[in-house]
C-alpha cells in the first residue's frame, strides 16, 4: 500500500496556520497542567475513531475528532482537504495505525512540532503482503483491535497522566467487550470444516489467521485497481478447483469483479466489512463484526 502526499498541500498548511495563528488551541505542553484544560484528540481515520471514542468515554474536557471522513474506507491515496488540514491544527494528540496506513501524513506532522503522535499498532508483528511493504488492517482482526486499544490507552495515559486511569479503565472495560465478542465468533467458526474464502483485497489476513480462514485468493489487491481478465479467469480457475463456495466483497466498493466470478461458477457473493465505514457510535465495530459473525456463519456452514 503507497500512499503519496501531494506538496501543494504542504504550502496549503504552511497558509492555513498562517490564518489560524490567532485561533490556536492549547499548546500540547499544557495538557497536565490541570483538569480544567481543553484536549483537542484527533483520529486519521474511523476505525480509530471508534476505538479512542470508547477509551475517552467519560472523561470531561476532552474533544474526538476524526480526521478522514468516515465514509472514506481504507486511506488508499486518500489526500487531505483544507478542513482534514484544520482539525490537526487544533489537535493536541494524534492517533494514528501505523504500518504505513498514513505515510501521506508525514508532511503535515513535521509543520506541527507540538503535535503529539500516538502509533496504534505499536510494537505489533505484522503480517507482510507481496514486497517490503506490511499489511496494515490489523483492526480487522479482533485480536489486532484488542492491542491498538492497550495502545492507544497508554499512551495517551502518558501523555495526560491526569486522566490516566480513567483511559485505562475505559479501555479494560472495551476490551473485555472484545474479548467476549472474540469467543463467539470462534465458538461458532472454529468447528466449521470448509473454510477457504476469497476476499476483495488484502483487507483480512489478519481476521482470517485468528479464525483458522484460507484466502484462497485476492480479487483486488488495491480497491479500484480493477482485475485483468486474465487475473479473473485464474480466479474462476481456482474457485472451481478448490470448489469455493462464497466470495466476499465488500460494501465499501463495487462488487463487480466478484459478481462476475460469481456467474461463473456458482460461488454466492457475500459482504464482509473491515469496519472502515460506519456509524460514529462506540458501538459500531462491535456491531459490524457481529454482522460479519453472521455473514461468515451463512457462508461456510
Amino acid at each position: 500500500m503507497k500512499m503519496f502526499f501531494k506538496l501543494p498541500f504542504v504550502i496549503l498548511l504552511v497558509l492555513l496556520l498562517s490564518i489560524m495563528g490567532g485561533c490556536s488551541a492549547v499548546p500540547a505542553d499544557s495538557m497536565n497542567k490541570g483538569t480544567d484544560k481543553h484536549i483537542v484528540i484527533g483520529t486519521s481515520f474511523y476505525p480509530l475513531y471508534i476505538m479512542t471514542l470508547n477509551i475517552i468515554k467519560d472523561i470531561p474536557g476532552i474533544d474526538l475528532v476524526n480526521i478522514a471522513p468516515p465514509q472514506t474506507g481504507c486511506l488508499h491515496d486518500y489526500q487531505l482537504t483544507t478542513n482534514d488540514l484544520k482539525k490537526m491544527e487544533q489537535s493536541q494528540i494524534l492517533v494514528v495505525n501505523g504500518a504505513g496506513m498514513e505515510n501521506y501524513l508525514d508532511s503535515v506532522i513535521r509543520q506541527l512540532p507540538g503535535l503529539k503522535v500516538i502509533e496504534a499498532t505499536k510494537d505489533m508483528e505484522f503480517i507482510r503482503d507481496s514486497g517490503p511493504e506490511v499489511n496494515a488492517h490489523v483492526w480487522v482482526s479482533i485480536s489486532g483491535a484488542v492491542q491498538e486499544v492497550k495502545n492507544i490507552s497508554e499512551q495517551l495515559a502518558g501523555l495526560d497522566p491526569v486522566h490516566a486511569g480513567q483511559y485505562r479503565k475505559n479501555g479494560d472495560i472495551y476490551i473485555a467487550k472484545l474479548e467476549e465478542l472474540k469467543g463467539r465468533m470462534h465458538q461458532a467458526l472454529d468447528g466449521l470444516k470448509n473454510k477457504d474464502i476469497i476476499t476483495f483485497h488484502e483487507a483480512f489476513p489478519y481476521f482470517a489467521k485468528e479464525f483458522g480462514l484460507n484466502i484462497a485468493a485476492v480479487i483486488e489487491r488495491e480497491p479500484g485497481s480493477e482485475p485483468s481478465a486474465k487475473e479473473i479467469a485464474e480466479t474462476i480457475t481456482l474457485v472451481r478447483e478448490k470448489g469455493v463456495k462464497a466470495i466476499f466483497a465488500e460494501p465499501q466498493y463495487s462488487p463487480a469483479a466478484a459478481e462476475t466470478i460469481s456467474r461463473e461458477t456458482g460461488a454466492k457473493v457475500y459482504l464482509l466489512d473491515p469496519a472502515v465505514t460506519g456509524e460514529m457510535n462506540p458501538d459500531a465495530y462491535l456491531q459490524t463484526m457481529e454482522m460479519n459473525l453472521k455473514v461468515l456463519f451463512e457462508a461456510l456452514q
